[in-house]
């Protein structure tokens, strides 16, 4: 097992952490993502940046909650968000990003328990990483999730062969029309809105299927069967992520 480097115990001073590179055949980008790092911890959130910014990103750090909310969020690529936060819980504070925002968020917290990480899931976290961490790990969790494409509340996704117009409720395998119902078509905008994360079983029965005649889990794996089905070739990218829910990777 890879041991873990906590940034709040390190014996290392400020800014002498052994933070990752850019390597050479990965040159720094001309315009370089922007990351909101809400961390109330003033020797951890100073780290963090450090880290952040040598790896070639351009974050911005509040040490609250009400900070967070009152960011312009649309402007930042991704946001690593504490849970123990001065004034307000950090799923409280996810919650209301979700409200308005789409951006990926990523999870910061010392609680390991598989109901903290469900329930961080389910209000629309795209990661979850617990402390102590390597930075390296940090990094290279940002790396993967800004891999991935992000749908927007009226944009357009393509991953692989499939692409998904939300406004239009229209889909595409390799160019040709798809025809789903409703339930089908709500279940796939919802994991595609979160292309790559773990979408909880329970949210997405409480949030995309009606509660009166689709309720239950089996009707769930009952659509998702259906839909993968009909993706024909796409339907491989719609995983089971089991004792969690189910996930949209993302295609090459």
């Amino acid at each position: 097992m890879i041991p873990v480097k906590d940034f709040r115990n390190s014996q290392h001073p400020p800014g002498t952490l052994n933070r990752p590179r850019m390597s050479p055949e990965k040159p720094m980008p001309s315009a370089p993502h922007r990351i909101l790092v809400v961390e109330d911890d003033t020797k951890l959130g100073r780290q963090i940046v450090d880290v952040l910014r040598e790896a070639g990103y351009e974050p911005t750090w509040v040490q609250d909650g009400r900070a967070a909310l009152e960011a312009p969020l649309a402007s930042f690529s991704l946001i690593i968000l504490d849970l123990m936060l001065p004034g307000a819980h950090g799923l409280d504070v996810l919650k209301r990003i979700r409200e308005t925002s789409d951006q990926p968020a990523l999870i910061l917290s010392a609680r390991n328990e598989t109901s903290d990480k469900v329930r961080a899931l389910d209000l629309g976290a795209d990661d979850y990483v617990t402390k102590p961490f390597w930075p390296e790990e940090l990094v290279a969790r940002v790396e993967a999730r800004l891999r991935r494409p992000t749908l927007t509340r009226s944009g357009v996704i393509e991953t692989g062969d499939l692409s998904l117009d939300v406004a239009a409720r229209r889909v595409l395998v390799a160019g040709a029309s798809v025809e789903l119902t409703r339930a089908e078509f709500d279940l796939l905008a919802a994991l595609a809105r979160r292309t790559g994360a773990a979408v909880p079983r329970a949210w997405l029965l409480e949030h995309v299927l009606d509660p009166d005649r689709e309720g239950t889990e089996r009707t769930l794996d009952v659509h998702i069967s259906r839909l993968r089905r009909k993706l024909g070739s796409a339907g491989r990218h719609i995983v089971t992520v089991w004792g969690v829910g189910y996930r949209l990777e993302a295609g090459e």
